[in-house]
């Protein structure tokens, strides 16, 4: 097994502890495992390109410890009254969304691209820092109203209009494959 993947397995097992110490109100510890977990995901990319160990394995745990403490976090901060309900439910159905219409290209046999889109990675830039934020503040027990707000609408922003542009492009992908294949 590559390091990366066992990094990315590291950042997997990270959620429960994570949502634990939350729960615990232990939010300092939280705020640092959060930012631990964040960094192995920039080291386990960076180890899988130097090392020349990009795996199958590593392109399905990779996103899924992403989207594992991504989910946990948003929701068990919501559970906190952090995060606003109608954001987790917001994040949470994008994920389902992209899940779904990529099973779906797979059931129609199309061919499918596991690059994100711009937009996708502006997204999943903005939740860690919109997460890291809160925590942040938690941990310090102070309120920052208006600069988490903001984060939280821009999270709101770049989390549906990910989800859009997903849609148009298997929309696009979708009617291109029936298009060539009525010729």
């Amino acid at each position: 097994m590559s390091y990366a993947n066992l990094i990315s397995i590291g950042r997997l097992l990270c959620v429960p502890l994570f949502i634990w110490l939350c729960l615990t109100d232990h939010m300092e510890e939280a705020f640092w495992v959060f930012c631990i977990a964040g960094a192995s995901d920039f080291l386990d990319g960076l180890l899988a390109r130097l090392l020349k160990e990009r795996t199958q394995l590593g392109a399905f745990l990779d996103p899924l410890a992403d989207k594992a403490l991504l989910v946990g976090a948003f929701v068990t901060l919501s559970v906190l009254g952090l995060v606003p309900l109608w954001l987790v439910i917001l994040v949470v159905f994008r994920d389902v969304l992209i899940v779904a219409g990529s099973l779906l290209i797979l059931l129609f046999d199309k061919e499918l691209s596991i690059e994100p889109l711009f937009i996708s990675k502006l997204n999943t830039a903005a939740q860690i820092a919109l997460l890291a934020l809160l925590l942040g503040l938690a941990a310090l027990g102070e309120t920052q109203p208006l600069l988490a707000n903001t984060m939280i609408w821009i999270v709101g922003v770049t989390t549906f209009l990910s989800g859009a542009f997903y849609v148009k492009l298997w929309i696009k992908m979708m009617n291109q494959e029936s298009a060539s294949g009525k010729s």
